[in-house]
């Protein structure tokens, strides 16, 4: 038996030498890693029985463990680990309770907290609140007294409320969760029964002032109701659209007066001085409902400034202008009153339902609407992407040809659908009653790519009405038409939406990026193409002048002969020039030269024997041209020329008709050098 236990004694000896050996605690990397010792302090608590018994509570960050002198004449510190206390009787008195804390790579940081230990009631209770500059929800609190110990403070804002301790000299936060009054509770604590309470009314008061997006935590939108109005602040319920906001406000106008609305009183009168233009998205149930938006003085609502519009959008979000422009800004305006359909009986159906948000001031009246022209300074054109389309506004790449504007929509389709596109969604709805086509200059990298233009109802897309059409020019400016002639008029379209290539997958590349503008309605489908007679009331007529050459649209300076029209080409050819001065003009569609290939123009020479180069090009190059040269026959009248374009090169595209009177003349801007042209056509 007693060999048995040696054995067993000495296998186990054996086993933990060996494991002994195999433990090796060789990696210091935590200590290089450790924070140095920082926000040392300390906190006391004390009984209230005229013991004084403290209890002290040391803090601080990166510290392995504290040093505690309690300050009354004993010189051995303590040892206290984070999250310890120790406790410890004083008798009454001030004492300065020293602390050190030691980091774990031996760093020490101190500090000394005073201790009052006394057993009469705390006197000269001060406290010195104060709203942080952070947030008007949050407020700052420290307090000074004599006798006192310790603070207890109760903020007032939640039941069984656990308050929280600090010491004189020390400053304690804390954050409401919404505008209200509290009562804040203060307690001075000494090592007697007794205590000495401060109370306080705290009035979190967030400012009410515009914009008003009805957002702001916490904050009370407190409408005044008038007359049947019944205003409130609610969950958005019609989220979408131009509108995706948590928040917004229900306008329920009930039976009362046919002035029935509501009125906010702001934080501060609205500056008026540089922003004279308000905006408010309104979420009718109808079309044609009307809106009025007042602002007036709110001790005397004689002085005042209003302005009433009307609705264009049935069950939709849009955003209203109302133009202040003539409002008088010396006067002080710090009451917002809202009334829809001012002089009509509320009946608090879901037909006098309103919600309204977002009322801002900005200095255009620019709004979201067609014609898109991508120009204005103060307009957002938040496109929403699908599928693999990008939108984004961006500077003219060629600022040539038919459009010279300075911005203009990109699209960029990546590889995601074929379908992929992007679409923009409008403040009023678009009007087809009279205008319908649909105009927008495209710049592709290709000819032959599609173009679908759609265009969809604000809260229902199976409401739409769509059109393709193929681009004809590549690299250049080009001016598309989208007959839009068998849309259902009664519907309401707000979106437009934009799909190039409809069933073909982009991949993002230069092949796959797209440019447009000028997205408008017209009442016709003329295009600036050949035949091409300087008739129309709807097409611009954009010449480019070179070289000394001017060229105008004008009356027709002689209504006679062959020529009775009412419009007709001028060109001036000016001094100080080149001897090929002229004007061209870039045409929306590819000149068709399958069925002819003879051009004809009607000419008004000041002389006979004055020439005329008749000249084609290609959009994007130049290079790619064909001219004809004639000579007219006929002074003071109008003619026919004709130029032979026979040989011309099929397999290339022309888009541009230059016109250069008398090359290898420079003129001088008189009559002998002023020419007029009409009719170009081919014949």
């Amino acid at each position: 038996m007693k060999i048995n236990k040696f054995i067993y004694a000495t296998l186990m000896l054996s086993i933990l030498l060996t494991g002994c050996t195999k433990l090796q605690y060789d990696d210091v990397s935590f200590v290089q890693s450790a924070t140095d010792p920082a926000k040392l302090g300390a906190m006391f608590d004390i009984t209230q029985d005229n013991t004084g018994l403290v209890t002290i509570y040391p803090n601080g960050e990166g510290l392995a463990y504290f040093m505690v002198y309690y300050g009354d004449g004993s010189t051995t510190p303590v040892k206290i680990l984070p999250g310890g206390n120790i406790q410890h009787k004083y008798a009454e008195g001030v004492y300065n309770v020293r602390v050190i804390g030691v980091s774990i790579t031996g760093k020490e940081v101190e500090m000394t907290q005073k201790l009052t230990v006394s057993f009469r009631a705390p006197e000269n209770l001060e406290v010195t609140t104060s709203v942080d500059p952070s947030s008007a929800f949050m407020i700052n609190a420290s307090a000074k007294a004599l006798y006192e110990t310790v603070f207890k403070i109760y903020w007032g804002d939640v039941a069984n409320e656990v308050p929280v301790s600090f010491l004189e000299g020390q400053t304690v936060s804390h954050t409401y969760a919404k505008s209200g009054d509290y009562t804040m509770r203060v307690v001075a604590l000494s090592g007697g029964v007794a205590t000495t309470t401060f109370t306080k009314v705290i009035s979190i008061k967030v400012p009410i002032l515009l914009p008003l997006d009805f957002e702001t935590v916490g904050q009370t939108y407190t409408w005044g109701n008038f007359d049947g109005g019944d205003a409130q602040v609610i969950a958005n319920p019609k989220s979408g659209g131009i509108n995706t906001s948590s928040k917004v406000t229900r306008m329920v106008k009930n039976a009362g007066q046919i002035w029935g609305g509501s009125v906010l009183t702001l934080s501060s009168p609205i500056d008026f001085s540089v922003n004279k233009v308000l905006r408010m998205k309104v979420w009718s149930p109808r079309a044609g409902a009307k809106v009025l938006l007042k602002v007036e003085n709110s001790g005397n609502g004689g002085i005042n400034f209003e302005k009433e519009v009307a609705t264009t959008v049935a069950n939709g979000w849009e955003d209203l202008i109302f133009d202040y422009r003539t409002i008088n800004a010396a006067n002080s305006y710090n009451n917002v009153v809202v009334i829809f359909d001012l002089g009509i009986m509320g009946d608090g159906s879901s037909n006098f339902t309103f919600y309204f948000d977002d009322i801002r001031q900005t200095n255009s009246i620019d709004e979201l609407t067609l014609p898109l022209s991508f120009e204005s300074t103060t307009l957002n054109y938040a496109f929403t992407d699908f599928n693999g389309g990008n939108v984004t506004v961006v500077n003219n790449p060629s600022v040539t040809g038919i459009n010279g504007s300075a911005k203009v929509g990109k699209m960029i389709k990546y590889a995601d659908q074929v379908w992929g596109g992007s679409f923009i969604t409008l403040a009023k709805t678009i009007d087809f009653s009279t205008n319908k086509y649909v105009k927008m200059k495209v710049f592709s990298p290709r000819s032959g790519a599609k173009v679908l233009l759609k265009v969809e109802n604000l809260t229902n897309p199976g409401i739409s009405y769509e059109k393709e059409v193929t681009t004809t020019v590549a690299g250049g400016w080009e001016d598309l038409t989208f007959d839009y002639t068998a849309i259902n008029t009664a519907n309401s379209y707000q979106k437009v939406a934009l799909i190039f290539d409809l069933g073909t997958m982009g991949d993002g590349s230069s092949n796959f990026t797209f440019y447009f503008d000028d997205i408008r309605t017209s009442a016709t489908g003329e295009e600036l193409a050949v035949p091409m007679t300087f008739e129309s009331s709807s097409l611009t007529y954009n010449f480019t002048d070179f070289d000394g050459g001017h060229s105008t649209v004008v009356d027709n300076p002689s209504m006679t002969g062959i020529n009775t029209s009412n419009k007709v080409g001028k060109m001036v050819k000016g001094p100080g020039g080149q001897l090929w001065g002229g004007s061209f003009i870039e045409l929306a569609k590819t000149i068709d030269l399958s069925a002819s290939k003879s051009f004809k123009v009607k000419v008004f020479s000041p002389r006979v024997g004055a020439r005329l180069l008749l000249k084609v090009e290609n959009l994007a190059n130049g290079g790619l041209n064909f001219e004809k040269e004639a000579t007219t026959t006929k002074a003071g009248q109008w003619e026919e020329l004709t130029f032979d374009y026979s040989t011309i090169n099929m397999a290339n595209t022309y888009q541009r008709v230059v016109l250069i009177f008398d090359l290898g003349d420079v003129g001088d801007g008189s009559a002998n050098y002023t020419y007029y042209f009409d009719d170009i056509i081919i014949k």
